[in-house]
């Protein structure tokens, strides 16, 4: 079974009046086939915002130039948490969003933050970067509409539903900034493989955020026991420092500098996008390596939570398929990390590939080929380092005991 899924983005171009890129809007897509989204709802902005972030990359997806996503009512109510930081994404409030004073007071708070947005019509003018009007729509209301968002110096002008050549003379002749429609281009299907997180695993690290007192070692600990979660948060120390790649050598640290409320909303947002499960053997197995690193570095006084998360990232590499230089490539690592991970290079390096040679001996049942390993590394532990990790791995692992009634982990989460 295996243990990644295809992930699918609509990725569609808005062009400014020279014919270049200059912003693209991310859409739900679920299938490779699927030439419109089939879901409008909070899920499918979830998955959006999930998969661009951590499952892609934003940079490697959208490159420098703007990205619009649109919000849900949830979202602008502040409902469901939007996990990254104003500036990489414009925030598009689609014209189905019904406009009361919840809706209102969200979308000021939204500005006030710093967030770039987008509305649709004449809405909202007061808070509005961008402003999309449909040039399908009558030509007398877009005029009208044109007018007034001239009354306001900082907004730009986006013609959206630009579907001939007409139109899009039409557009230019108005003053329109920038340009979206069929006459430029379709919208893109972009698709990668990412892996599937434990939803056990993002529970557990919903429940120690939760707590009034948390406490971020077990945070770390709820992370590393999913590699696909550990991926998205180191992951999310891109997206929180605005594209600025900040290296980092352990899971710890990228907790540390994300901070418990961005690990928390990247956790809740996971939870709302995510629908199936994984291959848990083999993520099982990756977590079991990256812990055999860890013992096996810190036996040689090395550093466990660097040896622990270059033995979690080559294990993925393995799971995903490709070259491990191109997942490395992807996250904010130290040198020392990245080079194990890509050449087993350096001394972490070294613990990586005598536990890969160890585990690969062990797998394939060669018991003289463990012999001989054995005895041609330092010590004779890593037996009894593999039996550690197994033990430390199944009982982190496994499914928790059902609380008490009236227990407080029986309590429903705030």
């Amino acid at each position: 079974m295996d243990s990644t899924r295809p992930v699918h983005i609509g990725r569609q171009a808005l062009y400014d009046d020279q014919g270049r890129v200059a912003a693209y809007e991310l859409l739900f897509r679920d299938g490779p086939g699927a030439l419109h989204a089939t879901s409008r709802d909070s899920a499918a902005t979830s998955r959006v915002i999930v998969e661009a972030f951590t499952a892609f990359g934003i940079e490697e997806l959208v490159g420098d130039k703007l990205c619009f996503v649109n919000l849900t009512r949830e979202f602008i109510t502040g409902d469901l948490p939007l996990p990254f930081p104003p500036g990489r994404v414009g925030l598009e409030i689609t014209g189905d969003v019904a406009e009361d004073d919840e809706v209102t007071d969200g979308v000021a708070a939204l500005a006030e933050q710093g967030h770039r947005l987008a509305v649709e019509g004449a809405r909202l003018l007061r808070y509005a970067h961008f402003v999309k009007l449909d040039l399908g729509a009558d030509p007398r209301s877009v005029k009208e509409a044109v007018q007034r968002c001239r009354r306001h110096p900082r907004i730009r002008l986006v013609a959206q539903r630009v579907e001939t050549v007409e139109q899009l003379d039409r557009a230019q002749r108005l003053g329109f900034q920038l340009f979206q429609g069929h006459a430029l281009s379709h919208p893109h299907l972009v698709t990668t493989r990412a892996l599937t997180p434990s939803r056990l695993a993002r529970m557990r690290l919903l429940t120690e955020l939760s707590a009034d007192d948390v406490q971020l070692d077990r945070a770390v600990e709820a992370i590393e026991r999913d590699p696909a979660l550990a991926v998205r948060i180191l992951r999310g120390v891109n997206a929180a420092a605005n594209g600025l790649k900040q290296p980092v050598s352990s899971i710890f640290q990228a907790v540390v500098l994300l901070g418990v409320p961005q690990v928390r909303q990247w956790a809740t947002l996971m939870m709302v996008a995510d629908f199936a499960g994984g291959d848990e053997a083999a993520l099982t197995g990756a977590v079991v390596r990256a812990r055999m690193c860890q013992t096996v570095a810190e036996r040689r006084g090395g550093n466990g939570q660097a040896a622990f998360t270059a033995g979690l990232l080559s294990a993925i590499g393995a799971l995903v398929g490709g070259p491990a230089s191109a997942l490395t490539e992807q996250l904010p690592l130290t040198g020392d990390v990245a080079e194990a991970v890509a050449h087993e290079r350096g001394e972490l390096g070294g613990v990586l590939g005598d536990v890969r040679r160890y585990l690969g001996a062990v797998t394939a049942n060669d018991l003289g080929d463990v012999r001989r390993y054995l005895g041609a590394v330092t010590g004779n532990d890593l037996g009894d380092d593999l039996l550690a990790a197994l033990r430390w791995t199944n009982a982190s692992l496994a499914e928790p005991e059902p609380a008490a009634a009236g227990s407080p982990a029986a309590a429903p989460g705030g």
